[in-house]
């Protein structure tokens, strides 16, 4: 019996490639190489999150029980690579990270890293099977906000579906998010900021750490002066589990509006100030609004105690943002 001929469908044709070159896949290689030690890692995204833009080498002896040598030997690792520049002041050596490189930097420690970490892997929901229930939403929210039109109401009720579709882990309460997503949007459209309490938008890239915590301060220490929403450049499926204790202390508990949230230009322009904590230039620059940007660590890679640190640093800024959104305060 002859053996059996591949049909055309399973012949692999060469096709061109996009791939990067050598010179640049070995240069990367060099970095990422230089980067796959715990305590570099570690000195790294301690560095990114010192409000001060820098670290003192005395800061970083302080992560590990190990060596000054050890210590300084991992400094020149990075700053070999380029990744860190240092300056040397009286007996002190002080790092910072090249600006050229904070971009990739900040994609590393909160993109890639947390992903790394606890990857999450949903199944797309997309519209099947919900077309109707959509429409019924859409029809119940027009008669709350009759100034808009009917069509713009629906499509954002099927877009706030879909884009929660893409990190929900779980699918059973997508519609009930999905009235609660699309009601806010539609109450920022229809904001006039010059009428009501000052409103504040946290913004960090999964929306389930940092920005769910600080939201959750503002709205607990102003005693409802301020409100404070949150949203994510790419939202999480789910509020981290290290983040989810404090914040069901901050917040009442029949407030269910707690989960991660995609960021909208309508959220942005709705706000009166916008607080971007390591999310990178996502935000649209609006006019008439506020920016400020936190320079916070991550609980989602923090231990206990780090996580405590950073809720007390959130805090402290917290309170001064405060400050000058309530001066009666």
């Amino acid at each position: 019996m002859s053996a059996p001929t591949a049909t055309e469908a399973d012949t692999c044709a060469p096709s061109p490639t996009h791939a990067i070159g050598d010179e640049a896949a070995a240069a990367i290689a060099t970095t990422l190489k230089a980067l796959s030690d715990p305590l570099r890692l570690r000195m790294l995204s301690a560095i990114a999150t010192d409000a001060r833009g820098e670290s003192c080498v005395c800061d970083l002896a302080e992560l590990a029980e190990v060596s000054q040598p050890t210590v300084s030997h991992h400094l020149k690792v990075l700053r070999d690579t380029g990744v860190l520049t240092s300056e040397r002041r009286g007996t002190w050596v002080w790092y910072r990270i090249d600006p050229a490189l904070r971009p990739a930097v900040t994609t590393l420690l909160d993109s890639f890293a947390p992903a790394a970490i606890a990857p999450v892997r949903p199944e797309h929901a997309g519209l099947e099977n919900v077309d109707a229930a959509l429409t019924r939403l859409a029809e119940a929210l027009h008669q709350d906000y009759r100034q808009l039109d009917g069509g713009l109401v629906a499509t954002i009720v099927r877009e706030s579906y879909t884009a929660l579709a893409k990190s929900a882990r779980v699918k059973n309460h997508l519609l009930s998010l999905t009235d609660r997503f699309a009601r806010q949007r539609l109450t920022d459209i229809t904001r006039d900021r010059t009428q009501g309490k000052p409103q504040v938008l946290f913004v960090c890239v999964a929306n389930a750490g940092r920005s769910q915590l600080a939201a959750a301060l503002v709205n607990q220490r102003s005693a409802g002066a301020v409100v404070a929403r949150s949203a994510g450049s790419t939202p999480a499926a789910e509020i981290h589990p290290h983040v989810q204790p404090l914040i069901d202390e901050l917040t009442p508990a029949d407030d269910e509006a707690r989960f991660p949230k995609p960021l909208t230009d309508d959220a942005v322009r709705a706000a009166d100030v916008v607080v971007t904590m390591g999310c990178g230039d996502v935000c649209p620059i609006i006019p008439g609004v506020r920016y400020e940007d936190w320079t916070v660590g991550d609980p989602a890679l923090a231990s206990a105690e780090g996580v405590a640190a950073i809720c007390d640093d959130i805090a402290r800024r917290v309170d001064a943002l405060l400050a000058t959104l309530t001066p009666t305060r």
